[in-house]
């Protein structure tokens, strides 16, 4: 049976804290309104953008304004070293060997825009490495289904050979949403604690410990 795996960006395949700590922090700042904290910023990651917005200033035309300015801003960051977005350690690796399986679907859900995701993908050269990707310019805000449901209907897998790994309480309930197994991971945006309750059934703490859960070793060190 071939098996779908579905990866969240941010969070879960790269490091992207800085980046947007300092994005948010720069709109907020030329919007003259207060800038949240560091553990407030990195709450929403998962999010599209006006969604997240919404979440931390509430509705209201402020919102179009805010989401113009980031993505101004951001642009303008992937370009300064000192904001690079590097993979999380192991990532790399285990995309290989996951890619070189024959009976494993490699794809994408992120709150990112295809803009993002593409810059990305040509960074650490995983162009085509990816079946399908879906991003926040593609279907509605996690922790809507959408997203998942559009990756298993592009490549012909069903939910019950589908596996959402992601490092936020969106993705978990996005993937129950979907009945698509929840795993997620330590080293992310969201505690291991609040993606269990939103419904994970394992907790990765290290990205190697995957294939050893996709073949059914889910005692495997790492994956609990």
């Amino acid at each position: 049976m071939r098996r779908l795996v579905v990866f969240d960006v941010d969070g879960t395949l790269v490091d992207s804290q800085n980046m947007i700590v300092e994005a948010q922090r720069r709109t907020f700042v030329a919007h003259d309104l207060p800038v949240p904290d560091r553990a407030r910023a990195l709450s929403i990651v998962g999010l599209s953008l006006p969604e997240a917005f919404t979440a931390l200033v509430g509705q209201g035309p402020v919102v179009a304004e805010l989401v113009g300015t980031y993505k101004r801003v951001f642009r303008d960051l992937r370009h300064d070293p000192a904001f690079a977005e590097p993979l999380y350690p192991g990532v790399g690796a285990v995309l290989d060997a996951l890619a070189a399986e024959p009976g494993i679907i490699l794809a994408i859900a992120t709150g990112k825009s295809r803009r993002g995701v593409d810059h990305m993908l040509e960074r650490h050269g995983f162009v085509g490495r990816f079946a399908c990707v879906q991003t926040a310019d593609d279907a509605p805000s996690k922790p809507h289904p959408a997203m998942l449901l559009q990756a298993m209907s592009a490549t012909g897998t069903t939910a019950d050979a589908a596996v959402m790994v992601g490092d936020s309480t969106f993705d978990m309930q996005m993937s129950r949403a979907a009945g698509v197994t929840a795993l997620g991971v330590a080293w992310g945006y969201h505690a291991p604690a609040a993606l269990r309750e939103a419904g994970a059934v394992a907790i990765l703490s290290q990205m190697a410990a995957l294939p050893d859960f996709l073949a059914g070793r889910k005692d495997a060190a790492g994956a609990g």
